[in-house]
């Protein structure tokens, strides 16, 4: 399994929302970030292999870019939200999933398991 991974759901519809770009960086400077990881939620709004799963990230604060205009765009909807941008502190080597619930005129995340 991927040190960290993500769901997307979009409470407004109860579905998993399909098609977003995300995209992983770490901190590297006060303003530098350094992608690590990309890709799309799948039908079931997760992203398989998001980590390599034999890399290990060091700690540090990395944040999650979901690009959710696209998922608006793609569904007719119109957003509010062009992107969310969720920032957090990996502080060791465990499991991290930070999901993301979504609808067009607001989003919640928090630490899964």
């Amino acid at each position: 399994m991927s040190q960290i991974t993500t769901h997307v759901l979009d409470t407004a519809t109860g579905k998993p929302a399909s098609g977003i770009p995300v995209m992983l960086e770490a901190r590297t400077g006060p303003d530098h970030w350094e992608r690590v990881a990309q890709g799309e939620t799948d039908n079931d709004g997760r992203i398989p292999g998001f980590v390599l799963p034999d890399r290990v990230l060091p700690p540090g604060t990395y944040r999650m870019r979901f690009e959710t205009a696209t998922y608006f765009q793609r569904t007719n909807v119109q957003g509010f939200y062009p992107w969310v941008e969720v920032v957090f502190d990996l502080r060791d080597s465990s499991h991290y999933h930070v999901p993301l619930l979504l609808s067009p005129y607001g989003y919640s995340t928090y630490r899964g398991s």
